[in-house]
């Protein structure tokens, strides 16, 4: 669970970014988190901790692929000096591969450099008490249903259970199965454009339903 006094990191690409004013560098300021899942997530912290409780950063970017995501591990990640690292990331290294297949990143790749950066974040940060490693998901509605995301993603996701659980023995680490959370979702005959118009960029409600998913997955780590 989140602690008082925690530094609360969110990483990723546009799905964590949600719009936010990268300009704003400090803490818990609601320009700064975002205007999706992350915010929703800062504003339960908050309201549980109050305002000098808990510090979170949102430094998603979007269109990031693990790549990106390396180039700026110490300046984004590392020098933030965090207790606890939300990550997610992967849904980029499949799609920019399907625009121009130069720019996807293979499954090989993709774990090995994700892998390479939580092992570098427990290296430097011996503060950092929690990873909350979030995997990547698609909805069958626009580009979501028109393009071959599949199997890949399906990989992805495989990939990111697999490492959380390989990560478990170096310290506590919680996987959020976003794609199940949108699944029973659907199951409920919620439609899938309610969630995410594009199958990846959530709604309002699906960011809603991500945050729920991390709160869950968090509060089960107690």
């Amino acid at each position: 669970m989140i602690q008082r006094n925690d530094t609360v990191l969110f990483q990723g690409d546009s799905i964590t970014d949600a719009g936010r004013d990268r300009a704003v560098l400090e803490p818990n300021v609601p320009e700064g988190l975002g205007g999706g899942y992350v915010r929703d997530v800062s504003a339960m912290l908050l309201a549980e901790h109050g305002p000098d409780g808990v510090s979170i950063f949102n430094r998603g970017v979007g269109g990031d692929r693990v790549h990106e995501l390396e180039a700026r591990w110490e300046d984004d990640c590392l020098n933030l000096y965090p207790t606890v690292l939300s990550v997610m990331i992967g849904i980029n290294d499949v799609w920019h591969g399907l625009n121009d297949p130069s720019r996807g990143v293979s499954a090989d790749v993709f774990a090995a450099k994700l892998s390479a950066l939580l092992s570098q974040a427990r290296a430097a940060l011996p503060e950092l008490r929690l990873i909350v490693l979030a995997e990547p998901f698609v909805l069958p509605c626009g580009p979501g249903a028109e393009l071959p995301f599949e199997p890949e993603v399906t990989n992805r996701r495989r990939i990111v259970r697999e490492l959380a659980e390989g990560l478990r023995d170096g310290g506590d680490i919680v996987f959020v199965p976003y794609q199940d959370a949108f699944n029973r979702a659907l199951d409920r005959g919620i439609a899938p454009e309610h969630l995410a118009h594009d199958g990846v960029h959530p709604t309002m409600a699906g960011h809603m339903l991500m945050a729920r998913a991390w709160w869950d997955a968090v509060l089960r780590s107690d």
